[in-house]
């Protein structure tokens, strides 16, 4: 295994490592204003959803590695402390990143990669019709990292309003994640595409406390026929197995496929049934 100190590092190497390795990240597409009207439209991946009441996201506008100058999005939300967080899918995605060049202050990304305003409601900056989910945000601070070359700037912004576009609504109105086709940004010029074939659940455990790997059936435990996914699908019941099913468990390869078959379709219950009919 390789192992790196990064005060060993430059940032451009930390940047290289660390950006391929925290990944998929959303992307924050924020429009913001100066107090000169100016609107400016610019994309950030170190960005996440940290609270829900109140209801806060925090993005980073870090200071540039290559020259540490600062963007304009930090220096409209100082003037202006508000901003719209424009949620991006994949019709979007080249435009976003053409909006990501480094224009001279007053030029409207807008204009530049083909996104079209629309006034929001609370705040000052436009939203971007094209996201199809838009929320307007009041900044409540701004924390510097640094004042080194690279070194982040968080902007929690609390949300005010949330904007939802229909197409991507269920018949209750609850977002319906197949719907949204959003992407995340990876390393270098690498992307991930969220689409209804790569999504899948994991179910919670929540207020129940799965049984462990350690209640499994010594047989199924020790297998290295089933992954440790599947393992853990199986360790994520709250209903423990009868000692019988612990210690005596025999398994066929048509047993095997069977219980594999139902982990892959999610189906725990199923799985556990099958279990429990081979002692």
């Amino acid at each position: 295994m390789l192992t790196l100190n990064t005060d060993q590092l430059s940032t451009q190497e930390i940047q290289q490592y660390l950006q391929y390795a925290i990944a998929p990240r959303p992307i924050c597409f924020a429009s913001t204003i100066d107090l000169e009207g100016n609107v400016n439209l610019s994309p950030f991946s170190f960005f996440n959803l940290f609270s829900m009441n109140p209801p806060i996201c925090i993005f980073s506008p870090s200071r540039r590695v290559r020259d540490n100058t600062t963007k304009h999005t930090l220096e409209n939300i100082k003037e202006v402390p508000e901003c719209v967080i424009n949620i991006v899918n994949y019709n979007m995605v080249q435009q976003v990143s053409l909006s990501s060049c480094d224009y001279p202050k007053g030029t409207s990304e807008f204009v530049k990669a083909g996104f079209t305003e629309l006034a929001s409601e609370l705040v000052r900056p436009p939203r971007v019709a094209e996201s199809p989910i838009q929320l307007e945000c009041i900044v409540q601070e701004v924390i510097a990292l640094g004042a080194q070359a690279g070194a982040g700037n968080l902007v929690l912004a609390e949300i005010k309003k949330i904007h939802l576009h229909e197409s991507i609504l269920d018949t209750s109105n609850h977002i319906d994640q197949a719907k949204l086709d959003l992407v995340a940004r990876l390393g270098g010029d690498w992307y991930a595409r969220i689409t209804e074939e790569n999504l899948f659940k994991v179910e919670k455990p929540n207020t129940k406390l799965g049984i462990g790997f350690d209640q499994l059936p010594i047989a199924i435990k020790e297998s290295i026929v089933f992954t440790a996914n599947e393992k853990a699908q199986l360790a994520n019941t709250n209903i423990a197995p009868s000692s019988n099913t612990i210690k005596d468990l025999k398994l066929s390869s048509d047993n095997i496929q069977q219980i594999k078959a139902a982990l892959s379709n999610n189906d725990t219950e199923r799985a556990w049934a099958i279990i429990q009919t081979l002692v």
